[in-house]
């Protein structure tokens, strides 16, 4: 490193720079103008030609005028965007130099001014840069501070040659900087304000703002009689980067002297904060076999410093590579914007999966002598590519396969492939290429094991193929990367035998449909329904035997598969659907074992004339009278089907002479007529009226039907009345009248029950209780046998015991030892009143009543007092019960009470527990 450079990095430490964009100033509100009235930069004494030094800043309010800048120094310059540069080398500055820059504005006359003050630093020696030599260079920066601030005048001078006079700008008040954490001592003074008029007048100095007298107080203050403005305490830049005080001059009587000026106060950076990581760990990946340059990941650090200054400009390295493989140095990181790439070729998936490297951020422009550090890990994965093609294990595989079987697995193909396990690089897709036009076989993969399973999915048939030889290809799920080509392991051959078995025998036609007209008779020889063994190469023999037959018609020959009837086929019966009858035939085998198919016959049968028309209706009415609309129309029915059916012929039969004498039938259509009255009355009744019934067959049958027709007298609307329909029922007026008789002795009976329910409800309720008086126990005194005898105390007085009919001798009795039951001298309580024929079901309700009436009778017996009982007597057989006591001398064991269960515990605890007790 240079001289110059080192100086620089210094200078950045120390230097003020207000364009910071880590700690911008308070601004007053907008004006045009520059955005500082001072600049202050501590510079090398080399300054190379074109060297950039610094960038003032111009606030442009309306965003829109044009300004261009001048330096009133020939040695330096000031480009269009405000950078301050030198013109020449300059090599010999042995003092600071002061110079002003102007900007002007090209369409206007207003002029704005700034200060720019470049500080020397340093020397020409690297080694002279020491901690001491810095901070000689902040003592130098500190003393560089104007030491006294006037308030301003305002005088008028007149401009150039073309006669235009402007205000003088007011005393430029440079900024005051302060370096941060800075050891004192303290309070350190920093300028002094004085007023022109502090001679004449008694001054009185103070200083507002944020610092001063408002939060954060007490960092700044001033002798109000000096004008000496100190500051207290260390600063912090990364707390607060600029103060804006505000100096005011007041009389003694507290008038204001001089109107209050703006101080500026910058806090300088000082290197004394490390980068910091956004992660501690990154994680990043790139594809294996990358070029050179690939970019991988991104690493961000950020340090609190003033990022304009060296202070906190940081700069990436990389400090180790885990592992070294194929070479130490796989990678680099960009040392301004931290992107990490790849620099050289090699990165392999299957080799290094992942690489650990650690990433070390220092500020100081990278400066590992006085620039801070910090470390982060990069955790790079290697993501894979198709670059292994799959390859299986062998050259050759083999399998069997039963034939006439299907979803069975012949045989599993194995396959080896280095890529990322169960990934799309790594997925197999198996394809038959050759030697199965018909398509018996695939392939399906075994996500596990990534294993080819070849599956049979038509059957293979052993007279047809005994054995197969496929040609398999593997291939994976994605493309192979570009440049890698196919192995040759990727195509193998296999070989599949068919295996033999004992297949069923097959008919030839199934089902088989043969055509017969209805009615042949028993034993005709319909077909010969013969099955195919299809092992050709087993000579094996064929039996048949009947294995559905719903109407039993059929038989077959066991031996040749003949079938013949055993009962003649009816087209019409139930077991035939639509003109077709089927059965279902067995033929098997007498292999090992045995196999079996079956065969299904459909018989069609054709129809024949066998069924002759039947009526319809059977039943009808009409009036008795002809009418135009008291006619019957009537059809047919035939089970056969076309052409033995419709249209059918009605006609009348000729015996008896009444039938066509009353009656006639006229053709409506080809399958309908009509029968009607010929005579204009006829007497109400039922009628039977034969019709006989003929077909179209050839030759045609014929049916004798009789339809019941009953006549009777109609209403003005042609319907029957009720008693022309009873009549013609043929119901006489006797049986009408017993019908009647029998509805009246109905009705009685009803009526009859229900008087007798109600007279029986009325006598249960008037009865007292549900059960008889004799064996009602109310009221009445038990008498039952004495049970006395065996005690000798029965010299007992039974008047204590009863109620006394006076209280005189309660209340004037002396004191004595025993008192009798008293009863409270109180009112009675009610009680409430049985009514005379109660209800069965009140009796319940009359006990509880009484009941609660006499918990509540304080009247009632037993009273509340203390009861005082006579001596019983002397002479009793019974023992006295003082003699069960606990402290008995005796030696009995009562051990035993503890096998006599729970209930004898409690005595066992008491007499059993020895001395311990």
């Amino acid at each position: 490193m240079n001289v110059g450079c080192v100086i620089l990095a210094c200078t950045l430490l120390v230097g003020a720079s207000s364009g910071s964009k880590a700690s911008q100033p308070l601004k007053p509100p907008c004006r045009p103008g520059f955005s500082q009235n001072f600049y202050t930069v501590i510079v090398s004494r080399d300054v190379l030609h074109g060297q950039s030094i610094l960038k003032v800043k111009f606030e442009d309010c309306q965003h829109s005028r044009e300004v261009g800048f001048v330096s009133n120094d020939p040695n330096f310059s000031v480009r269009p965007d405000g950078t301050v540069y030198a013109e020449q080398e300059v090599a010999n500055l042995s003092e600071p130099v002061q110079f002003m820059v102007t900007a002007r504005g090209l369409h206007d006359l207003h002029i704005w001014e700034t200060t720019v003050k470049l500080a020397l630093a340093g020397h020409p020696h690297p080694s002279a840069l020491t901690k001491v030599g810095i901070e000689e260079m902040l003592s130098r920066v500190w003393d560089l501070q104007p030491r006294v601030i006037r308030f301003s005048r305002k005088h008028q001078r007149s401009s150039s040659a073309n006669g235009l006079r402007r205000q003088k700008r007011d005393w430029v008040i440079p900024p005051i900087n302060v370096p941060e954490n800075s050891r004192g001592p303290f309070p350190h003074m920093l300028v002094r304000i004085r007023s022109d008029q502090d001679k004449d007048v008694g001054i009185r100095y103070s200083i507002t703002g944020a610092g001063a007298d408002q939060p954060p107080s007490g960092i700044y203050n001033i002798d109000p009689i000096s004008g000496n403005m100190f500051v207290t305490q260390p600063l912090d830049r990364e707390e607060r980067a600029s103060f804006h005080l505000r100096a005011h001059a007041v009389d003694m009587n507290g008038n204001q002297v001089e109107n209050p000026i703006d101080l500026y106060i910058y806090v300088i950076d000082m290197n004394d904060n490390r980068p910091e990581f956004q992660n501690q760990v990154y994680n990043g990946s790139v594809a294996e076999g990358s070029k050179p340059g690939s970019s991988v990941m991104q690493v961000t650090a950020t340090d609190s410093d003033d990022s304009t200054t060296a202070n906190g400009m940081v700069r990436y390295r990389i400090l180790s590579q885990t592992p070294h493989s194929p070479i130490p140095n796989m990678f680099t990181i960009n040392s301004e914007t931290g992107d990490i790439v790849t620099v050289a070729a090699g990165l392999d998936r299957e080799k290094v999966s992942q690489y650990t490297i650690i990433v070390q951020a220092t500020d100081m422009e990278g400066n590992l002598n006085f620039g801070l550090s910090n470390t982060a890990t990069a955790l790079i994965s290697i993501t894979d590519i198709n670059d292994n093609p799959p390859e299986l294990t062998v050259r050759t595989f083999s399998g069997e396969v039963p034939e006439n079987k299907v979803n069975v697995v012949v045989t599993n193909l194995t396959v080896v492939d280095r890529d990322q396990p169960h990934s799309p690089n790594w997925n197999a897709v198996y394809r038959i290429v050759s030697g199965d036009p018909s398509g018996h076989f695939t392939i399906r993969t075994n996500p596990i094991t990534n294993e080819g399973m070849l599956t049979v999915v038509k059957p293979v048939d052993f007279e047809m193929n005994r054995a197969f030889m496929l040609t398999v290809v593997v291939s994976n799920q994605a493309h192979l990367a570009s440049g890698i080509q196919s192995s040759l392991q990727s195509t193998a051959g296999v070989t599949i035998s068919v295996q033999d078995v004992n297949e069923p025998p097959v008919f030839p036609v199934n089902p088989k449909t043969i055509r017969f007209e209805e009615g042949v008779p028993a034993g005709t020889t319909l077909t010969v329904f013969a099955a195919q063994d299809p092992d050709h190469f087993i000579h094996q023999t064929v039996r048949y035997s009947k294995l559905s037959d719903p109407a039993n018609w059929l038989k077959i020959n066991r031996t040749n598969g003949q079938i013949t009837t055993m009962a003649l086929l009816d087209r019409e019966s139930m077991y035939v659907k639509n003109n077709v009858y089927e059965a279902t035939f067995l033929a098997f085998d007498n292999g090992s074992p045995q196999a079996s198919g079956t065969g299904t016959l459909q018989i069609y049968l054709i129809d024949v004339n066998d069924n002759a028309p039947v009526l319809i209706p059977r039943e009808a009415q009409v009036c008795e009278r002809a009418r135009p609309n008291s006619r019957i129309n009537i059809t047919a029915s035939d089970a056969d089907a076309d052409p033995n059916v419709g249209p059918f012929v009605f006609e009348l039969p000729s015996f008896p002479a009444s039938v066509r004498r009353n009656w006639t039938i006229s053709r409506l259509s080809g399958d309908y007529a009509q029968l009607r009255l010929r005579i204009p009355y006829l007497e109400a009744a039922v009628y039977e009226i034969p019709i006989i019934v003929s077909d179209s067959g050839n030759p045609p049958l014929s049916n004798r039907s009789v339809i019941r027709v009953k006549v009777c007298p109609c209403d003005d609307n042609g319907d029957c009345s009720a008693t022309g329909a009873v009549a013609a029922a043929g119901l006489g007026t006797g049986a009408i009248i017993a019908i009647l008789i029998c509805i009246i002795i109905l009705l009685s009976m009803v009526l009859l029950f229900v008087v007798w329910m109600k007279r029986r409800e009325k006598e249960r309720q008037a009865k007292p209780l549900l059960i008889d008086p004799e064996d009602d126990v109310r009221d009445n005194i038990l008498k039952y046998d004495e049970e006395g005898g065996g005690e000798e105390d029965q010299d007992y007085d039974l008047s204590q015991l009863q109620q006394p009919e006076s209280l005189d001798h309660i209340v004037n009795k002396p004191a004595g030892v025993r008192r009798v039951d008293e009863r409270p001298v109180i009112a009675e309580s009610q009680y409430p009143v049985r009514p005379s024929l109660p209800h069965p079901g009140d009796i319940g309700d009359f006990i509880n009543d009484g009941l609660r009436a006499a918990d509540n009778d304080p009247t009632a017996p037993p009273y509340d007092s203390l009861l005082v009982f006579d001596y019983e007597g002397s002479g009793s057989t019974a023992g006295s019960v003082s003699s069960l006591n606990s402290i008995s001398s005796g030696d009995q064991d009562y051990d035993y009470l503890n096998d006599w269960g729970p209930r004898f515990k409690k005595l066992a605890d008491l007499y059993g527990g020895g001395d311990d007790d």
